[in-house]
């Protein structure tokens, strides 16, 4: 209930902002992920991840969770290719999703090639990536392209973040996994793209409780892997 109450005043004070500044874009893409932290926080101390940091995390753990991510990887790029063809305008949502397309179905391809496995290995989901992934699903029915694209963002943000926070050591075998993810800069493709279509209180607030939904969904995935 804190975190609610927290997220309500935050959200209110920049209903007040709006009003107080309308010459002034705010910035959307920085409030989503502010207004989100706390759900960052408790990922970032997950027993999962507590263990990797430590080394002592079982190496079976850690399969599961790459082939949830590899299911994940997988099913998010056919989602991207029927966005690619659904959005036809304005030309930057456009070019965010032939791009985010692109780019996921190379980073899928070289993902199967690095594990050696052919086509789609048929892989169970897990009830939070199955969750998960049915609200992407769910995103992509909105009217507007762009919450498609707040969808997105949260994976993309925390890896990063996560990454740069974890105490792992080059004499960790999970330190290959700190340096692949650390290194992101999502703000170059999701900034100005969310700064300039959510460009009303309503629009954000639609916004937030999408990127909310999808932080949370990434926490999940996370402590039950």
């Amino acid at each position: 209930m804190k975190s609610a109450a927290f997220s309500c005043s935050l959200f209110l004070l920049f209903l007040g902002s709006y009003s107080l500044a309308s010459e002034q874009q705010m910035d959307v893409y920085e409030y989503l992920w502010n207004n989100n932290t706390d759900i960052a926080n408790k990922t970032l101390h997950v027993d999962f991840l507590r263990q990797m940091q430590s080394g002592s995390l079982q190496a079976e753990r850690y399969v599961n969770f790459t082939l949830q991510d590899i299911n994940y990887l997988l099913e998010v790029t056919k989602m991207l290719k029927k966005m690619s063809k659904k959005v036809t305008k304005p030309d930057d949502l456009k070019a965010f999703m032939t791009d985010r397309y692109n780019k996921y179905k190379s980073f899928a391809a070289s993902f199967l090639s690095q594990y050696f496995l052919e086509g789609e290995p048929p892989i169970k989901p897990t009830p939070a990536m199955k969750k998960y992934l049915s609200d992407y699903r769910a995103a992509m029915k909105a009217n507007d392209g762009i919450y498609f694209a707040v969808a997105l963002l949260p994976c993309s943000r925390l890896w990063v973040w996560l990454a740069n926070n974890l105490d792992i050591p080059n004499t960790n075998a999970y330190y290959t996994w700190k340096t692949e993810n650390m290194n992101g800069h999502p703000e170059k493709h999701y900034k100005a793209l969310l700064n300039n279509h959510l460009n009303t209180a309503k629009k954000v607030q639609k916004a937030n409780a999408i990127f909310r939904v999808q932080m949370q969904n990434e926490h999940d995935f996370f402590a039950t892997s």
